[in-house]
């Protein structure tokens, strides 16, 4: 078999694997129990935060043969296919390739058709915001009144960019940043199932560069699995990995900037490019480590909460 990414091997298969997002998993989930699923929502969000992954489970859900408390059971034949990709229920479209109108025409004539198996036909559209114009014009009245066994979710980064007919139409649902120490917990998880370990330090340098990302998170790890030895990820390897500056340097740099020593400062920019560091990256490091030295200044107690 060949390798699978993290991000897609521990992609969360039922609602309770689904971190940081409990405010829409459990609407979503008391939905399903009282039967009352609405015909289109809207997930919005940025990058990696869960919106495809719910998405997918939230069509294994409304199709699941044994559903357990509002979750799919992941075992029927119905979940299986879904969980496999192999689904003809489920479809799902990239907005940002195939945003003409012809393509919005095409689901509209799909739509009538009833599902082969189960109950409902869900069109996951991702990146809506990309669709034109046009396409929007032509979803619109599909959209409000589908047939009643199709759902649509409409995945996008920039809801703003969403027409306000668009908006009216849907129920919407914002996924949050997924908090550091989640991320952390969830990243421990993985790591035993894999049979290595992390210094702590290592996975809060993952975790503060995904910015709220779980899949962003799983990608940077994935690249220091590969790079680990004796089954140890170690935070110097998390840096070379992100091209990232440890703190004693930035300490170390701040002072120069602070006793205004241009040959110090001088000489620590050279010390950066010889050990090859990528300057765009040292520079958001820098940024973000002047943000925390104002932060502990003008937060006296518990300023470590607000650091990421």
């Amino acid at each position: 078999m060949s390798y699978q990414a993290l991000y897609r091997k521990f992609r969360p298969q039922e609602f309770e694997d689904v971190k940081g997002q409990e405010h829409i998993v459990t609407t979503l989930k008391n939905q399903i129990k009282a039967d009352r699923i609405g015909h289109a929502y809207l997930f919005c969000g940025t990058r990696g935060t869960g919106k495809t992954t719910v998405a997918k489970i939230f069509a294994k859900a409304v199709n699941c043969e044994h559903p357990v408390d509002g979750s799919p059971c992941g075992e029927c034949p119905s979940c299986r296919a879904i969980t496999e990709g192999s689904s003809m229920n489920v479809i799902e479209i990239d907005a940002a390739s195939n945003n003409g109108v012809d393509n919005i025409r095409q689901i509209r004539e799909e739509v009538t058709y009833r599902p082969t198996e189960g109950r409902y036909k869900v069109y996951i559209i991702d990146e809506v915001h990309m669709l034109s114009t046009a396409a929007f014009n032509a979803l619109l009245k599909t959209l409000e009144e589908p047939p009643a066994h199709v759902v649509f979710i409409l995945a996008t980064t920039e809801p703003q960019k969403l027409p306000a007919t668009i908006l009216s139409r849907v129920q919407r649902y914002d996924f949050g940043r997924i908090p550091s120490e989640l991320m952390i917990g969830r990243m421990k998880e993985a790591l035993d199932e894999l049979h290595m370990t992390a210094e702590p330090e290592a996975l809060q340098l993952v975790a503060r560069a995904a910015e709220g990302a779980m899949r962003d998170a799983f990608s940077i790890l994935d690249m220091c699995v590969a790079g680990a030895e004796n089954g140890t990820i170690t935070a110097a390897q998390v840096r070379d990995a992100l091209g990232t500056s440890d703190r004693e340097f930035l300490f170390a740099f701040m002072d120069c900037i602070a006793d205004r020593d241009a040959a110090g400062v001088l000489r620590k920019v050279d010390e950066l490019m010889r050990s090859g560091r990528e300057p765009q990256v040292f520079l958001k490091d820098l940024s973000s480590h002047c943000r925390m030295l104002m932060t502990v200044q003008a937060v006296k107690e518990n300023a470590a909460a607000l650091l990421d």
